[in-house]
């Protein structure tokens, strides 16, 4: 058996880590890791990767790829050129919602077309395998994904039989709080949140970080906010939103907390995204 071995490298608290837990031995090495980009990360977020690919850092290389921009996919639907097929779980405002007073919420299709996609791609494509070629049997991937130990109900099996998830931070009961601790004593950076700039899944304590440390990314989402109102091809509904409020993103009080709400981190089903 031909055992290879990748991690999904998401720039952020958990997947950062691991990686630097690998570079010291502490957890087994990688043949390479795998960022997915997908076009709209926070400006901090790409500032740490530059860090983790710069020289002397990590022992093994980071692929970037990705399938596009989900900010240009978004932003031409909303004009109706395109059909939205990667979009994140947008809130919309129907005729129930009117009497309700609750949005609804699309089905999230972002985090397999924009993530999980593309880091597969890779890996068969640097095991030699084409797409709609199979696996030969005597080959295994482990693919080590950055869960901790908090976060253990996001953690699923592959759906693929070359395929092998492995979590090294539930292993080890790693919660969030212990990899902050840990990149602390290593005198490493805190990495920042790994999640992209227009996700609605962000709480407001999310929104405004954003605001207040990326103001290019505060900017791109209100374009987009503002962009999808009237709509996205393949959406129907009397508006759309990305904040579940249904409330411009521009008019939003901040200050108000929603931590009775979830986040794109605990709402997260696919193991994917904010790592």
């Amino acid at each position: 058996m031909t055992v290879h071995r990748f991690l999904s490298l998401g720039a952020g608290v958990q997947s950062t880590t691991i990686a630097l837990m690998m570079a010291h031995g502490e957890i087994e090495p990688c043949d390479a890791a795998i960022f997915a980009d997908t076009g709209c990360e926070p400006t901090p977020v790409y500032e740490h990767l530059r860090w983790l690919m710069s020289d002397n850092v990590l022992p093994f290389p980071v692929h970037v790829v990705s399938a596009g921009n989900l900010v240009d996919e978004m932003l031409r639907s909303a004009e109706g050129l395109t059909r939205s097929w990667g979009r994140p779980p947008v809130f919309v405002r129907t005729k129930k919602s009117v009497r309700t007073g609750r949005g609804g919420k699309v089905t999230r299709q972002c985090t397999g077309d924009y993530k999980i996609d593309p880091i597969r791609a890779k890996v068969r494509e640097m095991l030699g395998v084409r797409k709609g070629r199979r696996v030969p049997k005597d080959v295994l991937v482990e693919q080590v994904i950055g869960i901790s130990w908090d976060e253990q109900r996001r953690a699923k099996p592959s759906f693929h039989s070359w395929i092998e998830n492995e979590h090294p931070l539930i292993d080890r009961r790693m919660t969030r709080g212990d990899c902050l601790e840990w990149l602390k004593r290593k005198d490493y950076p805190t990495p920042p949140r790994s999640a992209c700039t227009i996700c609605p899944m962000r709480k407001n304590a999310e929104w405004r970080w954003l605001k207040d440390n990326d103001p290019t990314g505060w900017s791109q989402a209100v374009e987009v906010d503002r962009a999808i109102r009237n709509g996205m091809r393949g959406i129907k509904a009397e508006a759309v939103y990305l904040h579940r409020s249904l409330t411009p993103l521009d008019e939003l009080d901040l200050t108000n907390n929603d931590d009775r709400m979830g986040n794109l981190f605990m709402e997260e089903c696919q193991g994917m995204c904010g790592l």
